[in-house]
């Protein structure tokens, strides 16, 4: 029997979640399954990813074909990884503890690149905060101070030119 490696859609109407599954190539989309193997949930950014990774190894050497995204989930984790350095350890280039060094130094520099696009996203959410923060502060003290200037009392021409002191001009056209 042909097995695939795919994806198996829950969620509602724009927020797609997703089962990773083992199925018959001739099952349907949604329909019945062999295994579960995990979920993916692209909603959230980075995308979570939740996968037995030795069940997903096991599936794959015993032949089971991923879809298109289901290939790029399992490389993200590192199943087709660890498939390719299981199989240079069964043809003689590599020895199995040349093997576990490569692929624990390609899981750390993995976290690293999720860990960064992290700590990333989260700077950037602080400074989309803080820019707002400010635009809001400068858009309260302007609103504050036209209240004042409306508020302010309002002196008239008037009262200014009679309190204007009295010169030799002033004093002749008074007299008159």
């Amino acid at each position: 029997m042909a097995t695939k490696i795919r994806l198996q859609r829950f969620g509602k109407k724009g927020k797609p979640f997703y089962h990773v599954v083992v199925a018959d190539a001739r099952a349907p989309r949604d329909g019945k399954f062999i295994e579960r193997l995990g979920s993916y949930n692209p909603n959230t950014n980075p995308a979570t990813i939740i996968i037995d990774f030795d069940k997903a190894l096991g599936w794959m050497n015993n032949g089971a074909q991923p879809t298109d995204t289901a290939r790029t989930i399992l490389s993200d984790i590192g199943v087709l990884y660890k498939k390719h350095l299981e199989g240079g350890v069964k043809k003689g280039a590599l020895t199995t503890e040349q093997a576990d060094a490569k692929f624990a130094e390609w899981i750390q520099g993995k976290e690293g690149k999720t860990e960064g696009k992290k700590e990333s996203l989260l700077n950037a959410k602080n400074e989309t905060k803080q820019a707002a923060l400010a635009a809001e502060v400068k858009k309260k003290e302007e609103m504050a101070a036209a209240v004042a200037a409306k508020n302010a009392p309002v002196v008239e021409e008037t009262a200014a030119e009679e309190e204007a002191p009295v010169t030799e001009a002033n004093s002749e056209e008074i007299a008159e």
